[in-house]
């Protein structure tokens, strides 16, 4: 294994030059991010899968000093590279897997969990008694107690390793950019790296590479690495504590292997990337941090999209500090979607940011519940919105710490209240109710009731109106099923949508 990098020649005034984000912004930054959509992009590496087991720690064994976790719900998802392909998918990107997992039960989850997303075209290759790298991480009152690790990190076998190369050179032709994401599992060991970024280049294609390890010369003549400022001080030997000591350090990792350009990721300091061009800054996009889980993985995905849609590389990096951002104030292992980043291109958007889709309204309740929140949750078409209303989404907030207001979309209005009906466009209802101070998320279904909704959120409190009985309310039964309440608030007598509407057209 190569030894420390030696120090190149000082770094000259002109390469110190580091432009603030903006420079980078030049162009059209909420067209570059529709632009991503249009990426495809290969990815070979370590797949694993991370299994996240939430629940509740109300008492110690009495068998051992160790506390006792009530499971309330297990979460699986694809992790290493598996999580880089899942952020591609995120935006929109056409993606080509390639990895190796075992012939067990976690090898047959991931397989079926990457199959299942979106514009994905896998090849997991199967090696007979190799374990699939698993982490199973237990969660409760937002606190990880315990990680447990399952895996076997040797190499994976040498025709397997030939299989898999000649697999990526006849796949890459298809895809505009190579990802190398290496979690040091075993898939991307020996000359694996250099015969696949060969075979990138061969077919005119740039290679990605986030890497592990101290040896980079496995990766040389790589278009792009992208280690964070430890493993960037680990590969050189270099200090990197201040911005002129990772200028050198980064200078010196491109010059002795060959990149193209090296990224940096400094955590609160940002980003910076040097190039053929020099020295380009980017200062820290996370107003809050909450979980830095996979958020590499992020930054790798939107560079490599970014790249393939033939984004300029300082424009793809502005993009991807930013999707860097967004997802270390998720919780848990996280993506960016592009509305996320439009949303964050476009923070005047004001009380219409509390809208959300809903992918993006399970990620906010999860990272409410995270902190210890109380969630709770009505719904309606709020067609007309009347003092009645207001008057329970008053009683409700109080009942919690936070509300979400699940809003019929046009199409369930129709079938609901008849031909004439909504008034208004979802769209229109969904802005208002975000405009009260009492509301802090609204989100539109599509189906009658907001069964599938309440099944997604788990909110702690289900509000209806007293017109109701505990027994009539949708998704009652499942909120008491995981320790919720169900409430039910006063109305005010005279308040009616459809007599209000009967009233107009009389």
């Amino acid at each position: 294994m190569q030894g420390p990098v030696p120090t190149a020649d000082p770094v000259s005034p002109a390469d110190q030059t580091t432009p603030s984000s903006s420079d980078a912004a030049s162009p059209d930054l909420a067209e570059a991010v529709r632009q991503l959509k249009r990426a495809s992009v290969l990815v070979v590496g370590d797949a694993m899968l991370d299994r996240y087991v939430y629940g509740q720690v109300k008492r110690i064994s009495p068998e051992a000093p160790v506390p006792i976790l009530t499971v309330d719900r297990e979460v699986a998802m694809p992790g290493g590279a598996g999580n880089v392909v899942r952020n591609l998918t995120a935006l929109g990107a056409a993606v080509a897997f390639l990895s190796v997992v075992g012939d067990d039960q976690s090898g047959s989850d991931l397989t079926g969990l990457i199959g299942g997303q979106p514009g994905v075209e896998p090849w997991l290759l199967v090696q007979g008694g190799r374990a699939t790298t698993t982490k199973t991480r237990y969660i409760a009152s937002g606190q990880q107690i315990m990680r447990a690790d399952h895996e076997i990190a040797r190499p994976i076998h040498e025709r397997l390793a030939d299989r898999l190369v000649r697999i990526a050179a006849d796949t890459v032709a298809a895809t505009s950019v190579m990802v190398l994401s290496d979690y040091n599992k075993g898939v991307l060991t020996g000359d694996v790296p250099a015969r696949l970024i060969a075979a990138a280049h061969a077919a005119g294609r740039r290679v990605v590479v986030d890497p592990k390890g101290l040896d980079y010369s496995r990766y040389a003549g790589a278009d792009i690495v992208t280690p964070n400022r430890a493993e960037l001080a680990q590969a050189t030997g270099l200090p990197v504590e201040t911005e002129e000591e990772v200028i050198t350090a980064c200078r010196t990792l491109r010059e002795a292997h060959g990149f193209g350009a090296v990224l940096v990721t400094r955590s609160e300091d940002g980003m910076t990337l040097l190039d053929a061009e020099g020295i380009h800054h980017f200062p820290a996009e996370a107003p809050e941090v909450h979980d830095v889980s996979g958020a590499g993985d992020t930054v790798v995905a939107v560079l490599a999209a970014g790249m393939a849609s033939g984004l300029a590389l300082p424009v793809a990096t502005r993009l991807a500090n930013i999707a860097g951002g967004l997802v270390v104030g998720k919780v848990g292992t996280a993506v960016a979607r592009e509305n996320d980043l439009l949303e964050a291109l476009t923070p005047e958007r004001g009380t219409l940011r509390k809208v959300m889709r809903r992918a993006n309204a399970a990620e906010q309740v999860e990272r409410w519940r995270q902190r210890g929140w109380r969630v709770g949750f009505t719904n309606g078409c709020f067609d007309l919105l009347h003092p009645g209303h207001v008057h329970l989404l008053e009683q409700a907030r109080s009942w919690c710490d936070r509300l979400v207001v699940g809003v019929n979309a046009d199409s369930s209005v129709k079938r609901l209240k008849g031909p004439t009906r909504p008034i208004q466009p979802e769209a229109a209802r969904a802005a208002v109710l975000a405009s009260l101070s009492t509301v802090d998320l609204v989100t539109v279904f599509e189906e009658d009731t907001p069964i599938e909704l309440i099944k997604l959120l788990r909110p702690d409190v289900l509000v209806k109106g007293a017109d109701y009985t505990v027994d009539q309310v949708v998704g009652g039964d499942l909120v008491q099923e995981w320790g919720g309440v169900v409430k039910l608030a006063e109305l005010l007598p005279g308040n009616s949508t459809t007599a209000t509407v009967a009233r107009m057209r009389g």
